[in-house]
């Protein structure tokens, strides 16, 4: 059950549809495989837009629609366009020449972005005679040991983080192996990585990496997935409560499910748009980022719930496709941090920080 994803139906293209199609043709092939989807990056690169640009929309709707087909496949392409967006936003300062000379290029490989904290971890860069090299381990490293080149974070000052890229392949980079004893995206390696004395190209200034529109932007390129993963697991119940007379249990599931959808739906879409228009810039876009990624979470929570209500446990026990994508599902979301991102946005909002209702 693959097909595009649409965020709104008004100004379909023909040729866009088709291109939507034909990724989600390939990532449903990937059957959950990480080393399959490496080759599907190339594809998606050429047709996805970068954010900002004034397809934003159909960016989130790639990003969905590989969710919807595969969410290993989604997982692996995202951070690929992400590292993209986040080294043409960087085109701005001076480094940005560096990357040629130190023979990293966008077109030359795979690319992750590894930004996450966590305690008693940690990178350090350090910079001597104009060179920095980047010492120290580094947390939820996806698929480190088969990735080309990353856009890392690390601590430059007490109070300072900076981005760099780096080349994975450098013999300072070291993957640890595991723990990584997920069922969902079990094929996406998320462990920690130690770098010793490798070297870095700055991408950005120091802080520059939060503070960019793009951050937000990011955030809600990923909630772009979730949706796909739960019109994925949607699909699936409504073919199941087509195969039989549904009862009005089965038809409030599907309306509750169509609502969530719609929600999340149209979240995205209105945000694409105010992303596009400038709107969605600074402090702006990190209360629209925080909102929309708290919808489309309670929508997929939701979409997960119905289906398990609807379904029983027969296809989580006995259908591979569905059982693996609910399990996918339940891992990404968790990237929101449900009350406490929703408690973040609440003070913003108390702070007087976002809209008015």
């Amino acid at each position: 059950m693959t097909g595009a994803v649409r965020l709104a139906s008004a100004f379909r293209e023909p040729s866009t549809d088709a291109a939507l199609a034909d990724l989600a043709s390939l990532a449903g092939g990937i059957n959950g495989s990480a080393v399959s989807a490496l080759s599907i990056l190339k594809s998606a690169a050429v047709e996805a837009p970068l954010p900002g640009h004034g397809s934003t929309r159909y960016l989130w709707e790639l990003l969905a629609t590989l969710g919807a087909a595969d969410l290993t496949a989604a997982r692996v392409v995202e951070p690929h366009l992400d590292a993209r967006a986040i080294l043409s936003e960087s085109t701005a300062h001076p480094e940005h020449d560096e990357y040629a000379a130190k023979g990293i290029s966008f077109d030359a490989g795979s690319w992750g972005v590894f930004a996450a904290e966590a305690s008693g971890m940690g990178l350090e860069a350090e910079q001597q005679d104009g060179e920095w090299t980047i010492t120290g381990r580094k947390p939820w490293c996806s698929l480190a040991d088969q990735l080309d080149y990353a856009v890392v974070t690390a601590r430059t000052g007490a109070e300072t983080r900076r981005a760099f890229a780096v080349d994975l392949r450098d013999p300072g980079v070291v993957a640890c192996q595991g723990p990584w004893i997920s069922r969902g995206l079990a094929a996406v390696d998320s462990a920690p990585v130690d770098f010793s004395n490798v070297p870095g190209v700055p991408v950005g200034a120091d802080n520059w990496y939060l503070q960019r529109s793009g951050f937000a932007w990011g955030g809600m390129g990923v909630a772009a997935v979730w949706y796909g993963g739960a019109v994925g697991v949607a699909r699936r119940l409504l073919q199941a409560s087509r195969e039989r007379t549904p009862d009005q249990i089965a038809s409030m599931l599907m309306g509750q499910v169509d609502t969530a959808l719609f929600a999340a739906r149209t979240a995205l879409a209105s945000a694409a748009l105010e992303v596009d228009a400038g709107r969605a810039d600074g402090p702006a876009g990190a209360v629209l980022a925080a909102r929309v990624r708290s919808v489309v979470a309670g929508a997929a929570e939701r979409v997960l719930v119905a289906a398990a209500h609807g379904m029983g446990p027969g296809p989580l026990a006995t259908e591979e496709e569905h059982a693996r994508r609910v399990a996918d599902l339940h891992v990404y979301i968790r990237q929101h941090h449900a009350e406490r991102d929703d408690a973040s946005l609440g003070s913003a909002v108390l702070a007087g920080g976002a809209d008015p209702w």
